[in-house]
């Protein structure tokens, strides 16, 4: 049976719902469709805001030859399958959802396609794009961003599906779904399946049966990531690798992963052990070059390394303040002894002179002098 979010999916711009930013009059995505433009473009957004919609209505406008296909199961083969088809005269458009998923290999494999404009290409992610598509390909295709559907939006979708729904529930609804229609239309169809009315008792019961498994697009994604980076934080690798191996058995991007650990080596460990940030490089890196699933094994070493290496949060404390006083202050005065003198005229007028003005020499602009972002100060 066609799921539901299916059934009320719109099929032109009068039906679509949010980003407005992009389609509404005279905006970019808007004037594509209207005057039938035809280039390649990714959309970047969180899940459920529209994204495999809005590349259906660009495929109808431009009437290509619509194929879809997720980064998460399809390699080259499948590629070169759609490309070997016989040409019909219309453009040939392929919708790759998750694109970040697909390698460097793959990316490059799809380049020359798009170039010379044999495939037109529409990429989604969640992740931005310009740590997951290679430069080459970026190059080729504009960057729309998706921003997460309101209040009054989602409403608007739930209005749609023309069942009836109790007004306390609409509004948990929107709260729990936290922007993503996709979900909320799963739960209200499921809900009037199992309950046949649609209340807040009865949505969680739906919830509760439904994310009892790790949802890599629902909380439970946040609360585990959440879990594995306090196990690392506390040196518990025992629980650190426990979370690691339930998000890769759940399907989670193992660069996400990767990700917060380069992030964490900096954040939680910092100057305790520099080489920290090194191992989580090389993690990111064999992550990328090596995929699932022998990258767990990349993974599971930065993890026991970083969960039992010693922590000082000393860098990550210094540049908060820092960066706390230069948006207080703004554009203070550098002092002269150490701003760049390249001409004569800057050399008269002071610049690069120690005129004894900077007695603690700490080379803090004037109305910083003596602050001490390493420690108490």
């Amino acid at each position: 049976m066609e799921p539901l979010a299916n059934k009320i999916r719109p099929k032109d711009l009068t039906g679509f719902v949010g980003q407005v930013h992009l389609v509404g009059d005279g905006k970019p995505l808007r004037m594509a469709i209207e005057n039938g433009l035809v280039f390649s473009f990714i959309l970047w957004g969180t899940p459920g805001t529209g994204k495999t919609t809005l590349a259906r209505i660009y495929a109808n406008a431009i009437n290509a030859d619509f194929h879809e296909l997720s980064a998460v199961s399809a390699g080259k083969d499948d590629i070169r399958k759609l490309l070997k088809e016989d040409p019909d005269g219309r453009p040939k458009l392929l919708f790759l959802d998750e694109i970040h998923r697909f390698n460097k290999a793959q990316q490059d494999f799809l380049l020359p396609f798009v170039e010379n404009g044999e495939l037109v290409l529409i990429g989604a992610t969640t992740e931005n794009p310009s740590f997951e598509v290679i430069p080459a390909l970026l190059s080729r295709m504009r960057v729309f961003v998706f921003e997460e559907l309101t209040a009054e939006q989602m409403s608007a979708i739930f209005d749609r599906t023309e069942l009836d729904i109790a007004q306390n529930a609409r509004e948990w609804l929107i709260e729990m779904a936290n922007g993503d229609a996709r979900q909320a239309i799963s739960m209200l169809e499921s809900t009037s399946e199992l309950y046949g009315e649609i209340t807040v008792e009865t949505l969680k019961e739906t919830l509760q049966a439904k994310f009892l498994r790790y949802d890599k697009k629902g909380e439970e994604h946040y609360n585990v990531i959440s879990a594995f980076i306090k196990s690392m934080r506390a040196s518990r690798p025992d629980a650190a690798m426990y979370y690691l191996a339930r998000m890769l058995e759940s399907g989670e991007d193992p660069k996400f992963i990767a990700r917060r650990m380069v992030i964490f080596a900096s954040e939680d460990i910092g100057l305790a052990q520099p080489t920290a940030l090194v191992v989580a490089n090389a993690v990111f890196r064999a992550v990328e070059t090596i995929g699932m699933p022998e990258c767990a094994l990349n993974l599971a070493h930065g993890v026991a390394y970083l969960a039992r290496a010693a922590k000082d949060r000393s860098a990550t404390d210094a540049i908060g303040g820092a960066m706390e006083d230069a948006r207080k202050f703004g554009n203070l005065p550098v002092p002269m002894k150490i701003r760049n003198a390249p001409t004569k005229l800057m050399k008269e007028l002071g610049y690069g002179k120690d005129e004894g003005n900077d007695p603690e020499g700490d080379l803090l602009p004037a109305k910083l002098r003596g602050r001490k972002y390493f420690g108490s100060g």
